[in-house]
């Protein structure tokens, strides 16, 4: 490090001087980010993460009712993994304000590694936890702590990559470029749910309880170093740097956001509610319906599940050219009320046989890909300039929290109890409240246009 890059003040390097020097050390590369360039490190972040996420919903399923709740019932047991399944998403908000909080003090690179540091070892940590019947209820607290680790360190994770893709692609592309990070969804699905097929089927159920579960949560911790590596590559150039400062993609008081815009993270929440809802209704809750009442082999359906994930994918890209000719709000409006009517088939498909339950998947991921790949950022270009960064990353919290996480407990708990009905009552309820926050939308944007030109909506 040179004299001149420290502050005469302080003549010790600090954290701002090491970042600065490391976006040095790649000058290099710092002719241009291209815009596929953003998309490839996007894709590979949100597949690590994903794949993190997926791969404990799996195992909320397939391991965690025996091997820590075995005092209880098959559908009890399952209820409570759903319940720590969620803490992820109630720590999510709160990691993202604490880690925007480091951001500010020490910087984006420090942030993105502790963050990606700790969603790797607290999934990884999992796989350490002994079960119930080894340390009793304390093995339910380890396996909370590390759930409550991987939220906090999602809402780290944020990078702001989605909101520089999306501002750094062509006008006529922004649809598409949009749709590239949520490719994550599928990859990291297929990723996880290959390697509990693959293991599922090829062990004893003795075998695969006491420890062949535990191997995709070792896997986590190196494909998050891989995606820790591949995101700092941008994040430490200073082209990367200059294009964040350019749109002013940097952290905000959370404070000041709540009071100037809160309305905004609101509405872009509950826009992308139905494909948050149906998100874990196709991928976690069905595979726990299929294990508690049905004869379907659980390997078989891992295996529909991962065909409608690539069809998903296929929906996702699809989803890019279908919005940038139609507009974001009404593809989205379009596949909410689809999902909407869906969610009228929802009970006969899942309650009528193999047949049944794997054209609910099929259909389902179909839906959710067309939808999904255009959830992200439909709202949040009404943010502020200054307050993108942080108004994108709560509202994608905000709508995680309120849409999936308790999908999967809620939409089990009602089915189990009262009949799958209720499956279509909780889509249908995300397909209006997407419905409704779009046209709120709209008309707040009609009315700050006619204030903008002087005139009356």
């Amino acid at each position: 490090m040179t004299t001149s890059s420290l502050d005469p003040k302080h003549p010790h390097p600090t954290t701002e001087d090491i970042g600065r020097d490391t976006r040095r050390l790649h000058a290099a590369h710092d002719a241009k980010v291209a815009p596929g360039e953003i998309a490839i490190g996007v894709i590979i972040g949100r597949s690590s993460e994903y794949f993190d996420f997926f791969v404990f919903g799996i195992a909320a399923v397939l391991v965690f009712p025996s091997v820590f709740f075995p005092f209880e019932k098959g559908l009890e047991g399952t209820l409570w993994a759903f319940t720590i399944f969620s803490f992820a998403f109630i720590a999510r908000p709160i990691g993202s304000i604490i880690f925007m909080a480091i951001q500010k003090r020490y910087g984006r690179e420090a942030k993105l590694t502790i963050a990606l540091f700790l969603l790797g070892s607290s999934t990884a940590g999992m796989a350490f936890v002994p079960g119930y019947q080894s340390i009793g209820f304390t093995s339910i607290v380890l396996l909370s702590i590390f759930r409550v680790g991987q939220g906090l360190a999602l809402g780290g994770a944020w990078d702001g990559l989605p909101s520089l893709l999306a501002l750094n692609a062509p006008s006529n592309r922004r649809g598409w470029y949009a749709m590239l990070g949520q490719l994550g969804a599928p990859i990291g699905f297929v990723i996880a749910s290959g390697l509990f097929a693959f293991l599922y089927a090829s062990l004893s159920s003795e075998d695969f309880l006491s420890w062949g579960w535990r191997y995709p949560f070792y896997v986590a911790f190196a494909i998050n170093v891989v995606a820790l590596f591949a995101r700092l590559r941008l994040v430490a150039t200073n082209e990367y740097a200059k294009l964040l400062d350019a749109h002013e993609l940097e952290p905000t008081s959370v404070g000041e956001l709540a009071r100037t815009q809160g309305s905004t993270i609101v509405i872009g929440a509950f826009a992308a509610l139905a494909s948050y809802a149906l998100f874990h209704i196709v991928t976690v809750f069905p595979l726990s319906w299929i294990k508690l009442y049905s004869t379907q082999s659980i390997s078989e359906f891992l295996a529909v599940q991962m065909v409608g994930a690539g069809i998903a994918a296929l929906g996702i890209i699809a989803s890019g050219s279908i919005a940038d000719r139609f507009g974001r709000r009404t593809t989205l409006g379009t596949l909410a009320a689809a999902i909407g009517v869906f969610s009228g088939f929802a009970p006969t498909l899942l309650g009528g046989g193999p047949i049944g339950q794997d054209v609910f998947i099929l259909v389902g991921f179909a839906l959710l890909g067309l939808s999904y790949g255009q959830a992200s950022g439909a709202v949040t270009s009404n943010f502020e300039t200054q307050h993108r960064y942080t108004g994108a990353a709560l509202t994608s919290d905000l709508a995680w929290l309120i849409g999936a996480a308790f999908a999967p407990l809620v939409a089990l708990g009602l089915s189990a109890h009262f009949g799958l009905a209720y499956v279509s009552v909780y889509l249908l309820s995300g397909s209006a409240a997407t419905l409704i926050a779009l046209s709120i939308n709209k008309a707040m944007e009609i009315k700050d246009s006619a204030a903008a030109e002087g005139t009356s909506p």
